[in-house]
């Protein structure tokens, strides 16, 4: 089930998918960029952030947000290094 702006042309606004596990997807059309979630405003929510960075919006990356990720050893030393489960 997918739903779309009405009156909008075939390659604006979003449409929402009902996945199989209950989550629902909200995809913009314009740029085809998607995200998901629990619920219809969840998953819209998220998908705004994404069209947010995607557009260059954000904070940059800093040390600390790379310390606080466990990352600064494997940006910083350049060797090859397991990557933490949230980036498999």
């Amino acid at each position: 089930m997918a739903s779309t702006t009405r009156d909008a042309p075939d390659d604006e606004g979003v449409i929402f998918i009902r996945e199989d596990d209950g989550s629902i997807t909200a995809k913009d059309l314009e740029t085809g960029l998607a995200r998901g979630g629990d619920s219809r405003a969840e998953a819209l929510r998220y998908l705004s952030e994404v069209l947010e960075l995607h557009e260059g919006g954000g904070e940059p990356v800093t040390e600390a947000d790379l310390e606080e990720l466990g990352l600064e050893d494997i940006v910083a030393s350049g060797e090859t290094k397991e990557l933490p489960d949230f980036m498999k």
